[in-house]
């Protein structure tokens, strides 16, 4: 383990000081792995920079890093410390022994493994590549000998879009949570511009951006003010600016790997770091995973749980309430009989996509709806419309509103006691306003020592304190 490690050390001090803005056909880089899993190592090697004396700057590199117990083996390329490109986006190449990069004669980029084992390639073999080139914009190309573009990691995005990259309707961001079997997407279509979480073959939407007079979109390009929005002409049609200008120019935009929240970044000189300039969703309960299943993000952006009443707990002497677990993914399918439990003044961030909307039904057919189908978890009706979920997710409270209902699926019995279902939603209401009380008192509390502190400080010589 000790020796694999001082190797990969040795390499990442070797090849930065070779590094240069192109490799041609005949390049092979190669880096060993440990032999023994050791969680958070990562090796890296850079072989490429764009050679332009900005700060920060573009630089490729092969790496290998630790993941799930196994190493895996990409091409990358980092703008300063930001990874805005990884060859293993969307599937891994999972590796031993060495990690090994290759521009071969043929013009064909690889990455492989042990016995020349292909994990990744361009698949640009016989196409008259004769080498790879790094970008000012960030791009990697492979190029002919007039220069002509046969592959780009551009065709290819991540979950970072670099400023100058056109992305097309059909083109699409995307991010992947860790511990999570869902992940989010921005997804260009004709009419929007829209954030989705994805889980299983659903998707749900939890924020969009919609050009004025219905306008189509045909492509979207990331300018130095804003994101600028196009139409098959190639005129301009709108544009998602910051709040405030800023001097610095946009230099990415990114879809957050943990919240979902897609964000526009320029480089701070002063702070020597990327910071954010615009973000879609600019409160905590909006982001679709703020709490985990069947949570509920309160209105003072903290987490509480849907409470029940049973039958088993209740007593002579009072009633005891519990939370309510998650489903198994695969729902109330061959699980026994359900009900519906309707909780007041809250809603879900989540808006269904494809065929889990319906139009012109009632409160009451929306919750048959959701019962009628095994993998229904819950249900939101908002004025006539129906939406349908497979989990009970990116739900929030709100002030009160008329014509909207959230309701969630339960056992049959599990909501009734003695009581009945009017005190299942008095106590889920109970539960979520002691949450919101105690931190608004904790907030009074502090304000009101706070003032105080202040006025004994100002009662004091010269303002200061004892």
């Amino acid at each position: 383990m000790l020796l694999s490690y001082l190797f990969i050390s040795l390499t990442l001090l070797l090849i930065p000081g070779h590094s240069k803005p192109e490799i041609h056909n005949g390049y092979n880089l190669t880096l060993a792995v440990p032999v023994e899993y050791t969680m958070g190592f990562i090796g890296r090697a850079y072989l490429m920079d764009d050679t332009i004396e900005t700060i920060p700057s573009f630089r490729a590199s092969l790496s290998v890093e630790a993941f799930n117990g196994k190493y895996s083996c990409s091409f990358q390329v980092f703008l300063g410390n930001v990874k805005v490109w990884n060859s293993g986006h969307y599937s891994k190449f999972y590796t031993s022994n060495v990690c090994v990069l290759e521009l071969n004669n043929d013009g064909d980029l690889r990455l492989k493994g042990p016995n020349d084992r292909v994990g990744w390639r361009t698949g640009t073999s016989g196409q008259g590549v004769e080498r790879l080139q790094l970008l000012r914009t960030g791009n990697l190309v492979l190029v002919d000998g007039l220069d002509r573009i046969k592959w780009q990691s551009f065709n290819f995005p991540t979950d970072v879009m670099l400023w100058g990259q056109r992305l097309s309707v059909a083109s699409r961001l995307t991010s992947f949570p860790s511990n999570s079997s869902s992940y989010y997407s921005m997804e260009i279509e004709h009419g929007k511009i829209a954030l989705y979480l994805n889980t299983g073959k659903k998707n749900y939407s939890y924020w969009e951006f919609k050009p004025s007079k219905n306008r189509n979109i045909a492509f979207i390009q990331l300018g130095l003010k804003g994101l600028e929005i196009y139409n098959d002409k190639g005129k301009k049609i709108a544009q998602i600016n910051p709040p405030e200008e800023t001097i610095q120019p946009l230099r990415f935009m990114a879809l957050g790997n943990q919240t979902g929240n897609l964000r526009l970044y320029f480089y701070s000189p002063s702070l020597e770091n990327f910071d954010a300039s615009f973000q879609a969703l600019n409160t905590t309960c909006d982001l679709p995973l703020a709490c985990k299943p069947y949570g509920i993000c309160t209105l003072s952006s903290a987490c509480s749980c849907i409470q029940v009443l049973t039958a088993e707990n209740e007593t002579s002497t009072g009633s005891t309430t519990s939370c309510i677990e998650e489903i198994p993914s695969d729902g109330f399918c061959g699980r026994g009989k359900a009900e519906m439990l309707e909780l007041e003044n809250v809603t879900s961030v989540l808006r269904a996509g494809g065929d889990r909307k319906m139009v012109n039904v009632t409160k009451e057919e929306c919750s048959k709806l959701c019962l009628e189908d095994c993998k229904c978890a819950s249900a939101l009706y908002i004025n006539e419309e129906c939406f349908l979920y497979i989990m009970v997710i990116g739900v929030k409270q709100v002030e009160r509103t008329s014509g909207l209902s959230y309701m969630v699926k339960v056992p049959k019995g599990l909501s009734h006691g003695s009581h009945g279902k009017s005190n299942v939603k008095k106590w889920v209401l109970i539960l979520v306003g002691v949450v919101d009380g105690v931190i608004i008192l904790a907030v009074f509390v502090g304000l009101g020592y706070y003032l105080i502190r202040k006025r004994k400080r100002h009662s004091l010589p010269n303002g200061h304190n004892n």
